[in-house]
C-alpha cells in the first residue's frame, strides 16, 4: 500500500520540478544615462545605433549626472575620463552676400571683439556652451567677446540666422552648416570626446568603442 500511495507524490514533484526550471529568466537590460550638448547631437545618433536593443540610453539634461558626456572640444576642466571619438571643424560663418570674405585668426579676434566691420552683426553662444569654450580659447585668447554679441541657443538656431539674416556673422560646428552659408575662418581638428566619471567597464565600454570604430 505504500509504494501505491508514493507514486502520485513523486510523479508530482517530478511534474513541479521540470516546470520551475523550463521557465526563462529575463534579465533586465542596464540603463546608461547620456547627455550631448547641441553640437554634438550627432554623434548621439551614432551613439544610439551602438545600442540598438540593449542597453538602454536614457538622454538627461543634466551633465553632472550622465555616465556619458558627449561634446565638442575639451572642457576647460577635465577631473574624469575622456576619449576622443571622433573630430570636427568650427567654422566663422557669414550670409552669402556679406561682404566680409576669408579672414586670419587676427581678424577673425578683432571682429568678434568689436574692432572689425561695424555693420556686421556678430552672433555667439552661450558661455558655457562647448563650442564657444572652444571659441574663446582658440580664437580669442581671453579676449572678451564684444558686449553687443547676439546669442544663439543652439547651432541649428545659429545655422537658420545665418542663412536668413544678411549682414551676419556667427559660429558653427562643420557638421550643422548648410549649403546657404559660406565660412570664412576654420578651427580645424578640434576633438569630439566622450567623457565617463570612471573608468568604463562592461557595456558603457563596448558603447565608447563602438563610436571610435
Amino acid at each position: 500500500m505504500r509504494k501505491i500511495l508514493l507514486l502520485p507524490l513523486i510523479l508530482f514533484s517530478l511534474f513541479g520540478f521540470s516546470c520551475s526550471t523550463g521557465t526563462p529568466q529575463v534579465s533586465t537590460p542596464e540603463v546608461v544615462s547620456v547627455y550631448a550638448s547641441y553640437a554634438a547631437e550627432p554623434w548621439l545618433s551614432e551613439l544610439y545605433e551602438c545600442a540598438p536593443t540593449s542597453p538602454v540610453l536614457s538622454r538627461v539634461d543634466d551633465a553632472s549626472v550622465a555616465e556619458i558626456v558627449l561634446r565638442v572640444g575639451e572642457p576647460k576642466i577635465l577631473t574624469s575620463f575622456a576619449y576622443q571619438i571622433d573630430v570636427e571643424e568650427i567654422l566663422v560663418v557669414t550670409h552669402r552676400q556679406s561682404p566680409l570674405n576669408n579672414m586670419t585668426v587676427d581678424a577673425v579676434r578683432a571682429l568678434f571683439s568689436g574692432q572689425g566691420d561695424p555693420s556686421a552683426q556678430v552672433w555667439v553662444y552661450a558661455s558655457g556652451e562647448d563650442v564657444q569654450e572652444t571659441f574663446d580659447r582658440l580664437v580669442m585668447e581671453g579676449r572678451p567677446v564684444i558686449s553687443s554679441a547676439n546669442i544663439a541657443a543652439t547651432p541649428e538656431q545659429m545655422a537658420a540666422l545665418l542663412v536668413n539674416e544678411a549682414n551676419t556673422v556667427g559660429i558653427l560646428p562643420s557638421h550643422w552648416k548648410t549649403g546657404d552659408s559660406r565660412f570664412i575662418y576654420t578651427i580645424p581638428n578640434v576633438p569630439v570626446l566622450a567623457i565617463t566619471r570612471s573608468e568604463p567597464q562592461g557595456d558603457i565600454k563596448d558603447l565608447i568603442a563602438c563610436l571610435q570604430k
